[in-house]
């Protein structure tokens, strides 16, 4: 049992895939505006999870994302479940720049590399082009 809360430990991917490799029903609890009766928390004592140190209105939207993070690490619900293995968060760098048509969109330009169909060249771009990420905390909000 989950219950969304600000003072909860925050979400990270980390902490998605252990909660996804361990819980095979979920139950999350939603509160609205301030929150819920402390007694449920006292009586349920459900783990608190917290999605980012911000302040919501309503605790169903962030079930909402708390959802949909765990979805997509189900099998069968991403059409390419390799692609997991290469996202931001999983590999602790942010993926390169993307890029779509047109090929110049207001004087910018795709770089010339991703146009070769050089695919090794694309991924040494690709590569090169990724930005580490702060690392996760599994300790909660500070």
């Amino acid at each position: 049992m989950l219950f969304r809360s600000p003072a909860g430990r925050q979400l990270t991917q980390k902490l998605a895939r252990k909660i996804e490799e361990e819980v095979q029903h979920c139950v999350i609890i939603c509160g609205h505006y301030e929150g819920i009766d402390h007694r449920i928390i006292e009586g349920l004592q459900p783990e608190e999870i917290s999605i980012g140190p911000y302040i919501m209105t309503n605790g169903a939207l962030a079930a909402s994302v708390f959802v949909d993070v765990l979805a997509r690490l189900v099998p069968g619900v991403l059409g390419n479940q390799d692609s997991l293995e290469e996202e931001t968060h999983e590999i602790g760098m942010a993926e390169y720049p993307h890029y779509t048509r047109p090929r110049v969109f207001r004087g910018m330009q795709v770089p010339e590399v991703l146009l070769t169909g050089n695919h090794e060249a694309i991924k040494n771009w690709r590569e090169s082009n990724k930005k580490e990420l702060p690392m996760e905390d599994d300790n909660g909000c500070d």
